[in-house]
């Protein structure tokens, strides 16, 4: 049986059998033939595997602008990857028939990563996405994919919770360029209700550890009626960004809708985005955009200095770019990102 997976990085085995992992801050203490907490790593024999490695669930080419990505290559298209697995269980999760279950639940097809790299190549396409579940639980077969990746000048990205631990984070960043960061909200009750036990703290060291790194982050809060949309949290949660260097990091306050747990709940209202928003300039963060809600054009670029459109976005689609050498058209003012 343990022929088809592969051992698992970051773990230790303890007396009875039992090993605990050390991929995440939840470190499940998992016993012999059961799953950890993410449902994609097993105990088998007193030894941890990945049963994720080579068995993605999802394989698609989508605009970078869907990560989402704004000031990293706009325009251009990544090859996005997924196996089934998470290590939250987020009450309003969209992929929840994907995160909320196990890669033993599939397995239709294998895909090595030098295969997977082939694909990326045969599509013309420079980047690759580690998204839609959580990339930290098929950590080892990102990471086999993203050396192969940076061998072929084929850049990497992952779209995460941040719930890391430090070590296995540290040691992936040289193969990593960039990131988003769902932040959730910003207390730490509220987040281990949403997530079904995750917490703050964890996000936060991640969200630093990716700026020491200096990996092109981006962050996107999902704005939930009744549980994150307090006007005084989400101004603590600006400050914070602030006050730890991330002002000209762009943040995505993106709009709710009725999912999973959370049927019951009303979409975001535009208000509520538009508050945030404000919010968050005043507070000093430079590139706010406003995502799921297209009609009030809150997903464009302008420059902070003289206020010029820069970059106009139609859905997924860029209309306009007028950052040259990643620099303002109008008035020269350096805009932060990767460009070119």
């Amino acid at each position: 049986m343990t022929s088809q997976y592969k051992i698992a990085l970051y773990q230790e085995k303890k007396e009875g059998g039992k090993v605990r992992c050390r991929l995440c801050p939840h470190n499940c203490l998992i016993n012999e033939g059961k799953l950890g907490v993410c449902n994609a790593r097993k105990n088998i024999g007193g030894t941890l595997y990945t049963l994720a490695y080579g068995n993605p669930c999802s394989l698609n080419i989508d605009p970078i602008e869907k990560k989402p990505l704004f000031h990293f290559y706009p325009g251009e298209n990544i090859l996005s990857l997924a196996t089934s697995g998470c290590n939250f269980h987020c009450l309003n999760c969209q992929n929840w028939q994907i995160s909320q279950a196990s890669p033993e639940d599939f397995g239709q097809y294998r895909l090595e990563p030098g295969e997977i790299v082939r694909v990326a190549l045969s599509y013309h396409t420079k980047m690759i996405a580690f998204t839609y579940t959580e990339p930290t639980i098929f950590y080892e077969y990102m990471y086999d994919i993203s050396v192969l990746a940076h061998q072929n000048e084929i850049k990497t990205v992952i779209v995460s919770n941040g719930f890391i631990n430090p070590e296995p984070l540290n040691d992936f960043c040289p193969l990593l360029d960039a990131a988003n960061i769902d932040l959730k909200c910003f207390d730490d009750a509220i987040y281990k209700k949403l997530t079904s036990g995750g917490r703050l703290h964890p996000i936060l060291s991640t969200l630093k550890t990716l700026k020491e790194h200096d990996i092109w982050l981006e962050i996107t809060n999902l704005i939930i009626p009744t549980y994150n949309d307090d006007p005084q949290m989400i101004q603590n949660m600006c400050e914070w960004l602030v006050e730890n260097g991330f002002a000209e990091t762009p943040l995505h306050f993106s709009r709710f809708f009725p999912s999973y747990k959370l049927q019951h709940v009303p979409p975001t209202p535009q208000s509520a985005l538009i508050k945030a928003k404000e919010i968050a300039e005043k507070a000093g963060i430079k590139y706010v955009y406003i995502g799921n809600m297209p009609h009030i054009q809150g997903e464009n670029t302008f420059c902070p200095s003289c206020k010029q459109l820069l970059i106009a976005r139609t859905g997924f689609s860029v209309a306009e770019n007028n950052i040259v050498d990643g620099k303002c058209a109008f008035c020269g003012e350096s805009i932060p990102g990767r460009w070119s």
